[in-house]
């Protein structure tokens, strides 16, 4: 801790907390209770590194590679934006989108058709390992049943129950700028049935976002594309989406040299610097939004405290919104636009 505390790091404590749970792979309780258990020397090579790569100002996230979000532990990697706690505020938004949507009727079997025709093949193998495994745990005379083939017939039982469960109906969403696909697999996850279409420009995002959703087995639940906004998303869908969410760059760019070090000068500029007064990708996203959303449709985006007032009033000067409102973050800060589409 006295060599963070040097480099400057205001919370060293929790850094080496956070970098000892990574490397051991046990929890910040069990490090506790555990706190004379000796480092193997794999492990103390690993810490060392962490720590100076941590020395060096780099985030604890890229370090450890990853990051609590809401219900999920996401992957993080350089070149992809760091979830942020303030960005829960926006799912919860958006959240609230989808609940509105479903208590208005609006459902659709995308998920769930999805599943059955990638799923049959999954199932048909799992159904014949589970015969496999029913005769292999039947013990000879006289003999103990292998735990571990019980263990792994209970594993395959409880995924095939799940795969045979249906998938309920959900509305569509529309993540532009997913990052490490935090927002996209967090709707996906807390409202089952959910058919999230995520986009992004850059192919580190797509790339790990795809590796969060690939981890999370949310496959037919969540699209990833690689486009400029929704260029890529099928025309067919266009208009049908209950929400539209985003976090996009929009810090101005004069405000970017100002940032924290550790924000500046690791994280990726292109999920940063929105532009002079930080809107410029707001407005392209605010003239997408009627094309994408369905009637009553929300938009809901993050911005910077400094413009999200602006950016409500160009949604007002636009028209065709039936509310426009702005939410603040966990430190009361005005943080989200939430605006919602004339039925």
């Amino acid at each position: 801790m006295g060599y963070l505390e040097r480099k400057g790091d205001e919370r060293p404590r929790l850094s080496a907390e956070w970098l000892l749970s990574s490397v051991t792979g046990l929890s910040r309780v069990e490090l506790y209770t555990s706190f004379d258990r000796p480092l193997a020397p794999e492990e103390l090579s690993r810490m060392h590194d962490a720590v100076e790569r941590r020395g060096k100002g780099e985030p604890l996230q890229y370090v450890t590679g990853e990051m609590p979000f809401r219900h999920l532990i996401v992957r993080c990697a350089e070149g992809v934006l760091i979830p942020r706690p303030e960005t829960e505020v926006l799912v919860d938004a958006a959240l609230e989108a989808i609940d509105v949507a479903l208590t208005a009727g609006v459902a659709y079997d995308d998920v769930e058709c999805r599943r059955a025709a990638r799923g049959e093949g999954r199932r048909s193998a799992l159904k014949a390992r589970v015969e496999e495994l029913r005769l292999a745990a039947q013990p000879a005379e006289g003999e103990l049943p292998n735990e571990r083939t019980i263990d792994e017939l209970m594993r395959c039982l409880s995924e095939l129950e799940a795969q045979e469960k249906p998938a309920p109906s959900g509305v569509r969403a529309l993540d532009l700028c997913t990052g490490t696909g935090c927002i996209a697999l967090s709707l996906a996850t807390e409202r089952p049935g959910t058919h999230v279409l995520a986009t992004d420009l850059s192919p580190k995002a797509v790339a790990l976002a795809t590796e969060n959703r690939d981890r999370l087995d949310l496959v037919e639940a969540v699209d990833i594309y690689k486009c400029d906004l929704a260029a890529a998303v099928p025309d067919d869908l266009m208009g049908t989406f209950s929400v539209l969410v985003s976090n996009p760059p929009y810090i101005p760019s004069a405000v970017v040299p100002t940032l924290p070090e550790e924000v500046a000068g690791f994280e990726p500029h292109l999920a940063l610097d929105g532009g002079p007064d930080g809107l410029d990708l707001f407005r392209r996203i605010l003239d997408l939004a009627p094309r994408a959303l369905a009637p009553a449709g929300w938009l809901c985006v993050e911005l910077f405290e400094d413009n999200v007032n602006d950016a409500a009033e160009l949604c007002r000067q636009q028209g065709g919104w039936a509310s426009v409102e702005v939410r603040e973050d966990l430190t009361r800060r005005p943080r989200v636009l939430v605006a919602q589409r004339e039925a």
